[in-house]
């Protein structure tokens, strides 16, 4: 039951997602991140298979790295969504990646941006976005609260207010979100929203 959505604000935009790694009907950890931090201002907010989602997010962000290094500057948020889109389009006739993806940058020149990258290569450049069952309630609840140039206040508690009707609503809801930002300053994590902790492991 994962859940990852996104915004953009006044000077910044921001991607959260649930921290439960879960299989068939098991739930092996609730604090499992699923906003990568690409570099120092880029987000990407992933769901889809474990496996797929870690491979090809690690994937982006060493790709990304290596183009910055290559070249002595960075990828534009546009052109990163770009070359997203098109190692999953290559890899669509080959060996399919299940991952959805949502990428948030901040560029000096564009200022905040959000894509929306999906499984079989789409590419949307949005204001809001979400994937996975708690779409059906975040997308609704930012339908109806979401306006342009929302301060970082209202974002979040609008966040709040998607999180709480995802909970609710939801039959498996997952119960630890993480959120993180991305502005003129860089990308970083903003908070975490947590119902339960995983238990510490004892001491033998």
């Amino acid at each position: 039951m994962e859940c990852v959505f996104g915004l953009v604000g006044k000077g910044f935009a921001l991607v959260v997602a649930d921290t439960s790694a879960v299989h068939s009907i098991l739930v092996h950890k609730s604090n499992e991140d699923k906003v990568m931090i690409l570099d120092s201002h880029k987000l990407m907010g992933a769901s889809g298979e474990a496996g797929d989602r870690v491979q090809f997010t690690e994937y982006i962000q060493k790709n990304v790295a290596l183009y910055q290094f290559r070249n002595g500057i960075p990828l534009t948020t546009a052109a990163t969504a770009n070359f997203t889109r098109g190692e999953l389009a290559t890899a669509l006739r080959k060996s399919p990646y299940f991952v959805n993806i949502i990428l948030a940058g901040y560029d000096k020149e564009t200022g905040p941006s959000l894509y929306y990258i999906d499984y079989i290569a789409s590419l949307h450049k949005v204001d809001k976005a979400a994937f996975g069952y708690g779409s059906y309630f975040s997308l609704a609840m930012m339908d109806r609260h979401y306006h342009k140039d929302m301060t970082v206040e209202e974002a979040i508690d609008l966040v709040d207010k998607c999180i709480i009707e995802i909970r609710s609503r939801l039959v498996v809801a997952p119960p630890n979100f993480v959120i993180k930002i991305v502005d003129e300053t860089g990308a970083r994590e903003y908070a975490w929203r947590e119902s339960i902790k995983d238990a510490p492991v004892p001491a033998s």
